[in-house]
């Protein structure tokens, strides 16, 4: 049967070529320079060019043929940042979430081990610098995005220890929570106490929460005249940190990293106080140790 093309009058259906344009952010974050969130504020602030121009908000590009550069320097996506490696690690005390901070030169990511160094990662859910537990970082920016998202709903659960005792009867209010002074909320979705005396009196908290911001937990407590003094996340999802000890990472399966997702069909329970020196195994002690 002859071609198409040879028959008058009749013009060849070609098929429509691939788009492979994408969002500047989502690009940002494949290439391993920050979460899609942390690459909006820089598009905001005007840190990021595209052909030589500042790139806009919501902004498509190219990738293939867009020159994309951020604070003076092009962005390509390397073999390495296309690679997606999640990482759970068990972050002790001292140790920021950030991956360059001159006042603090031992960060979260110390914790990576030397085979990963060619990776960019970030994490996907900070700790502040007093607190400790799970932190997951990785080199997959749509998965930061799921985890930090407040549409994804996901759990985090903490073992709060409080310098004095907290009465139960006070429980409500860390669940209707407290206005703190730029306006914001402060809550948490679940809260109970942890070894309560017959009075009704805990120093140690079990605490979920699908949020988050910058060091919610503690303002809250502090707010209601109970100061933290630890703060430990034991798990995100159906994920925890049972096996993994401190300053130690595991890299995550695909079934590891759908399980930070999951609500388990039980609230469970908090690790008992004394997880602090029994039931964990013995730190590791790799590198420098926590201030």
């Amino acid at each position: 049967m002859p071609a198409l093309a040879s028959q008058p009058g009749i013009e060849p259906t070609l098929p429509p070529m691939p788009d492979t344009s994408l969002r500047l952010q989502k690009f940002l974050a494949d290439a391993g320079i920050c979460s899609r969130r942390a690459a909006e504020q820089l598009i905001a602030q005007g840190e990021v060019l595209v052909n030589g121009r500042p790139a806009v908000l919501g902004q498509k590009i190219d990738p293939t043929a867009d020159k994309v550069s951020v604070e003076g320097r092009q962005v390509r996506i390397s073999s390495s940042a296309a690679q997606k490696i999640t990482v759970a690690v068990h972050k002790p005390r001292g140790l920021i979430c950030s991956n360059d901070d001159p006042h603090n030169p031992e960060t979260v990511f110390a914790l990576l081990p030397p085979k990963l160094s060619g990776h960019r990662f970030f994490c996907a859910g900070r700790l502040d610098k007093d607190s400790e537990g799970l932190v997951i970082l990785t080199t997959d920016g749509d998965l930061a995005q799921r985890l930090t998202h407040p549409s994804q709903q996901v759990t985090k659960r903490y073992l709060v220890v409080l310098e004095k005792g907290f009465p139960r009867e006070k429980i409500h209010r860390l669940l209707n929570g407290i206005i703190a002074e730029d306006g914001e909320r402060l809550k948490v979705e679940y809260a109970n106490l942890i070894n309560a005396s017959p009075g009704g009196l805990a120093t140690s908290l079990d605490v979920h929460m699908h949020h988050g911001k910058k060091r919610e937990i503690r303002q809250l407590f502090l707010g209601l005249g109970f100061p933290v003094k630890r703060l430990k996340r034991y798990q995100i999802g159906a994920f925890s940190l049972r096996g993994l000890s401190i300053r130690s990472g595991k890299v995550l399966s695909p079934a590891e990293i759908e399980s930070l997702f999951a609500q388990p069909p039980s609230v469970p329970h908090a690790p008992k106080r004394a997880t602090s020196a029994k039931g964990l195994a013995k730190p590791r002690r790799t590198g420098k140790s926590s201030s």
